[in-house]
């Protein structure tokens, strides 16, 4: 074992020298173009890793994974915002993986360890490799997903906005296709706003509309009885032939809304 820690403490004095080393091999296994920033990052995280493995070469694999979870989920979430592809992460990481253990086994044999004492020490940076890339993955996801929610909002936003026509009316165009999501997205973030905008007549305009289905429907009912509670005389127009054999085929019934062909028709009913 004192073998062992004796290799754990010249990793981390010769940290820097070691992970330059191995970076700018490293360099040589990824696919897109690195700039003097990124290659000072990658050395950076490098330096990290190496000492949390050397560090943990008295710990078991348990603690040694605690420690590297928390700063894996870090690296990941910068690594998720650096790059658009999650195969620029995860390509380089079997040929790096040879190159830290190459690297490392070298070191042992120079310090005299037994075959048993590298075995141990490559099983361990094996396995903190692989806790990484695990977290990394996880951290690489939450971020996506995070993002891909917000632009889901800034959609669901363009694709549902209330224009004013003349006082007191107002269109909500639905744009796209509109699902029982989006429709949430409506009830729950549109409907609010609707009671500051001097609203006394709202024309839900479908003509932008690629298709419609009974959920959506639902919606459209829930939709009309709000606003409706509101004071709010509501007015649908737009319904397309096509839109309106949907509509017939999921047995839809529009009979008790107000319906237009289109928005001009709605405003002059108003009048």
């Amino acid at each position: 074992m004192k073998d062992v820690l004796k290799v754990g403490q010249y990793l981390i004095d010769h940290a820097e020298k070691i992970t330059r080393d191995i970076t700018h091999k490293a360099i040589n296994n990824v696919e897109f173009p690195v700039s003097d920033e990124m290659l000072e990052k990658s050395i950076q995280h490098n330096m990290e890793f190496l000492v949390l493995l050397a560090e943990s070469l008295e710990e078991t694999e348990e603690a040694a994974a605690r420690e590297l979870i928390k700063w894996s989920k870090q690296i990941g979430e910068q690594q998720a915002a650096m790059f658009s592809q999650f195969s620029t992460i995860i390509k380089p990481i079997a040929k790096n993986r040879l190159l830290y253990l190459e690297y490392i086994t070298q070191i042992s044999i120079e310090h005299g360890l037994s075959i048993e004492d590298i075995m141990k020490i490559n099983n361990r940076i094996s396995y903190l490799i692989d806790i990484s890339m695990i977290e990394t993955i996880s951290a690489y996801e939450a971020y996506r997903d995070s993002l891909m929610e917000e632009r889901q909002k800034e959609i669901n936003e363009l694709s549902a906005p209330i224009v004013p026509i003349q006082k007191g009316i107002f269109v909500l165009p639905l744009i796209g296709i509109i699902d029982a999501y989006r429709f949430q997205y409506i009830i729950n973030d549109v409907v609010p706003s609707i009671p500051n905008r001097s609203i006394e007549h709202l024309i839900i305009d479908f003509s932008g509309i690629l298709t419609i289905d009974s959920e959506v429907a639902e919606q459209v009912f829930i939709l009309n009885s709000v606003l409706q509670l509101l004071g709010i005389h509501v007015m649908f127009t737009g319904i397309r032939p096509n839109l309106s054999m949907e509509v017939v085929r999921a047995g839809i019934d529009f009979t008790s809304f107000r319906t237009f062909g289109s928005v001009k028709q709605a405003v002059d009913s108003v009048k």
